[in-house]
């Protein structure tokens, strides 16, 4: 009999790939057309028990309940025609068989389907007029998301500008906006001071508001640019790693614009970060190595960094069978990574022959010589030389490492497997986040651009309001169909009582011992 786990986790990533959506909050059916075929079983069990691990909602078969008549219910079948016949899987969305999403256009659009919550916030914008006539940049990883936040922003009433790092563009997708009307600034042609030019001519647009992602863009701006920041009413960063040096710049009273922490929102970093990035990062390298006949299962991992990021990575690395350990400088987070069940310690002693993830969003996270010890490495963070892929090829320049697959090379002498050349994973090698995380991300950046026109922020780093976490779940609940219990009035007039109700006499619950 084949590997049904094997089969079932391609399963899984199949439908990830092929769709760009969350597996993690999903409500999902898996049914055997052929019931009495032993090996469909097995892989239906398989399924079964590593969607739940990665946090689906699995419904059961033979049962009609209100999950299963959800429109956001996966139905996945598996037939095969004969007992040791490969096994094939049929997906249907609400009922429906997914459909190709084609093209940039294509693709396009089906995001635009899959993310109401934006969509509501940004009708708000455009019924207050709120940011009719505004100049808005956007400069993050190019892709069908992005692009259809582009699109909300400019039907709300902006005028509306993206641009993207070269390694982070899809050329399609960005050809496909300006043919929609929206202007699309750099190329993944560009580099070295042709990318900084093309960087600096989309800052001269002159921006009202601008949306970074990595504060990439912010901090050119404030070095060679700083008379356009002061025109700004202010901007959104959407990262850690992002906001990390713009407080380190208020700090030394360098920061020259208002800038909202869209990052540290509930609704962004609890969603984004650790189903996010989690799912998306796993699954674009167990699809590389999978290329190269390595399997994820059964194998050492290593999660450098237990931020958000590195907890979602090291979640996603379990549910798919492998051995995860965690590497941490800060000491709550290394607890809190033994207390997730990990074995914790110096990423010397863990990495060697070990899957090595970077998941710090920080340079030389990998140093040359803990790469050449790793069996693999890859980067989650983002940041440029998280990898030490110099160190690495010293003596081996970049052009002489030995391609075995897509987005997989090795690196001699060590016989390190490099995915994407330490580029961030889930950008580099496959489509990003998943369409409903960015949904909620998007919704946030939404509103935090109405906050900014309505409020006009002083410089500095700001948080946003904890009304917009609540405004942005709630819609997104209601967008899933979910409901929730709303406190009786005693409970409510019992949380705003500052008296100790363990000394009042009069109290029917007054302890007794």
């Amino acid at each position: 009999m084949a590997d049904v786990t094997v089969i079932a986790e391609r399963i899984i990533r199949r439908f990830a790939r092929d769709t760009n959506l969350l597996v993690a909050g999903r409500s999902v059916r898996v049914s055997a057309s052929r019931p009495e075929n032993s090996q469909l079983i097995a892989t239906s069990r398989a399924l079964t028990r590593m969607l739940s691990a990665l946090g689906a909602h699995v419904v059961d078969a033979g049962r009609d309940n209100a999950a299963a008549a959800s429109a956001q219910l996966l139905d996945i079948q598996l037939d095969a025609a004969g007992p040791d016949s490969e096994i094939t899987a049929l997906f249907r969305l609400g009922g429906t068989p997914l459909p190709a999403r084609g093209d940039a256009d294509g693709r396009i659009d089906f995001a635009g389907e899959h993310m109401p919550v934006s969509r509501l916030v940004a009708d708000g914008l455009g019924e207050r007029s709120s940011v009719q006539g505004l100049r808005i940049g956007i400069a993050m990883v190019l892709e069908p998301k992005t692009a259809q936040l582009a699109l909300l922003l400019a039907a709300a009433g902006a005028d509306v500008a993206v641009y993207a790092h070269p390694d982070e563009i899809d050329a399609s997708v960005a050809e496909a906006l300006r043919a929609r009307g929206v202007a699309v600034d750099g190329s993944e042609t560009l580099s070295g001071q042709a990318e900084r030019a093309a960087a600096l001519a989309f800052l001269e647009r002159g921006f009202d508001i601008l949306l970074d992602d990595g504060s990439h863009l912010i901090r050119l701006a404030h070095e060679d640019a700083p008379h356009l920041v002061k025109n700004w009413i202010g901007t959104n960063e959407e990262t850690t790693s992002g906001l990390t040096p713009l407080r380190q710049m208020s700090a030394l009273g360098i920061l020259g614009t208002a800038v909202f922490a869209v990052n540290d929102a509930h609704m962004k970093t609890r969603f984004d970060n650790r189903y996010g990035t989690g799912q998306s990062c796993v699954f674009a390298i167990a699809d590389a190595l999978d290329r190269v006949g390595v399997t994820v299962r059964d194998q050492p991992a290593l999660v450098i960094g237990y931020g958000p990021v590195g907890e979602g990575v090291a979640a996603h690395l379990a549910a798919l069978g492998a051995t995860v350990r965690v590497a941490e400088v800060d000491p709550v987070l290394a607890l809190r990574a033994a207390h997730d069940g990990y074995e914790i310690g110096e990423a010397a002693l863990l990495g060697a022959g070990a899957l090595i993830v970077s998941s710090t969003g920080v340079a030389h996270t990998i140093s040359a010589d803990l790469a050449r010890a790793a069996r693999a490495v890859a980067v989650a963070g983002g940041v440029p030389g998280e990898l030490d892929l110099d160190g690495l090829l010293t003596g081996n320049p970049v052009e002489q490492l030995t391609s075995l697959a897509a987005h997989v090379e090795r690196a001699e002498p060590a016989g390190t497997l490099v995915l994407d050349r330490g580029g961030c994973i889930n950008i580099t090698a496959a489509e990003g986040n998943p369409i409903e995380i960015m949904d909620l991300s998007f919704a946030v950046q939404l509103a935090a651009v109405e906050e900014i026109v309505v409020t006009r922020p002083p410089v500095g780093v700001h948080a946003l309001p904890p009304s917009i976490d609540d405004t942005v779940a709630r819609a997104a609940l209601a967008a899933r169909g979910e409901r929730i219990d709303t406190p009786a009035d005693a409970q409510v007039a019992a949380a705003h009582d500052w008296r100790s109700r363990r000394y009042l006499s009069s109290s029917p619950n007054q302890e007794t011992r």
